[in-house]
């Protein structure tokens, strides 16, 4: 028979023949910011149940699904791109592409690759790397005083530092830059290319693919740092689809069977993984489940909790989860989602459209 129950608000819930020490014990179905008593009992056919104490708990609440949003273009020759950006606060924005502006040199324009929001306006900047310029693909923010731009150049207390680049961030582009610390940050790019800076150098991750690696994004807990990366390409198949783990800078991956383009991921903690791709998934405590959402491309998924995560993609898309329910904020236009970051209560999505580069800044109301 069963030694064990466990009751919330007086009814029991679940038995349990036996309880091994750590056992995780999932409850679904409850509803958002509501106070729940549980307790666990021992049982016997000889006495009366032994109570091991009870434990009041407050479900997470929903967040609001609504924003009130701006856009911004930039670029008015040729074609401009905004690839990725990086919020430090609602009156710091940073995103970085290329972005070309018509005057009067010698070529009929100039060539920008970043624009910062300082709360009243954007400022177009061009930042040089020994003397040469060119597009900027990914953006990192530590805080307003250490900003990574690429693997190779630093924004520290406004001045713009550049390291010289290392044999092995050559020839290929470092698509997205994740960092827990200032001396732990984490580059991933084309060719299953994976590096790490020490605070002195970088380092080569063998990641045990050459496939396209488009995203990494990683938790810190009790001093060990674990980042997730999705790798899929579209461009050259047959291509691995899989999401790697990096624990302490060794690469594993977890289950993926599902047969899905996965670009990009974002945690809060190690029970739920949420990746983008072909779809929307999450996993949580290992088991993955889709999401019930239009069939589009995401590109970038982004929260700040597990009760407030955004999505954005191909076809203007962009998705919200409160916690307890999905939202399409928008879909089915012309622009292209590249990248979407959320802090607090502000949101910034960069990416293309029409030509120009843009940037859409959500406000939640």
């Amino acid at each position: 028979g069963f030694r064990f129950a466990l009751n919330r608000n007086d009814s029991t819930i679940m038995q349990f023949p036996s309880l091994p020490a750590d056992t995780v014990i999932v409850d679904e179905g409850l509803l958002p910011n509501k106070e729940y008593t549980y307790e666990l009992l021992a049982l016997s056919s000889k006495t009366a149940p032994v109570s091991a104490g009870k434990k009041t708990i407050r479900t997470m609440d929903t967040t609001s699904h609504n924003f009130t949003w701006q856009t911004f273009e930039f670029g008015d020759i040729g074609s401009s791109v905004l690839y990725d950006v990086a919020i430090i606060d609602e009156n710091n924005i940073w995103a970085v592409g290329e972005i070309k502006i018509r005057d009067s040199s010698i070529n009929g324009y100039s060539t920008y690759n970043a624009v910062h929001w300082d709360g009243v306006k954007w400022e177009l900047k061009r930042f040089l790397y020994k003397g040469g310029q060119w597009a900027i693909k990914s953006i990192y923010a530590f805080n307003a005083d250490d900003i990574w731009f690429s693997g190779y150049m630093r924004l520290q207390n406004g001045t713009i530092v550049e390291l010289n680049i290392p044999q092995i961030l050559m020839g290929w582009e470092i698509n997205k830059l994740w960092g827990s610390l200032s001396n732990d940050l984490y580059a991933v790019g084309n060719g299953g290319n994976i590096a790490h800076w020490d605070g002195v150098n970088w380092k080569k991750i063998e990641s045990g693919t050459t496939t396209l690696i488009s995203d990494i994004w990683g938790i810190s807990k009790n001093g060990i740092v674990t980042a997730f990366c999705p790798v899929s390409s579209v461009f050259n198949p047959p291509q691995d689809k899989k999401i790697l783990k990096i624990t302490n800078n060794k690469v594993d991956s977890i289950s993926w069977e599902i047969n899905r383009i996965v670009y990009s991921c974002w945690t809060s903690n190690l029970n739920f993984l949420y990746v983008g791709g072909e779809g929307v998934f999450i996993n949580k405590y290992g088991t993955w489940d889709e999401i019930n959402l239009p069939a589009i491309t995401i590109n970038s998924i982004r929260g700040n909790d597990i009760n407030d995560v955004m999505a954005v993609g191909s076809l203007g898309t962009i998705f919200h989860s409160n916690g307890a329910t999905w939202r399409v904020i928008a879909v089915y236009t012309e622009k292209e989602n590249y990248r979407v970051e959320i802090k607090n209560n502000n949101v910034a999505i960069c990416g293309y459209y029409n030509g120009k580069g843009f940037i859409q800044i959500g406000k939640r109301n």
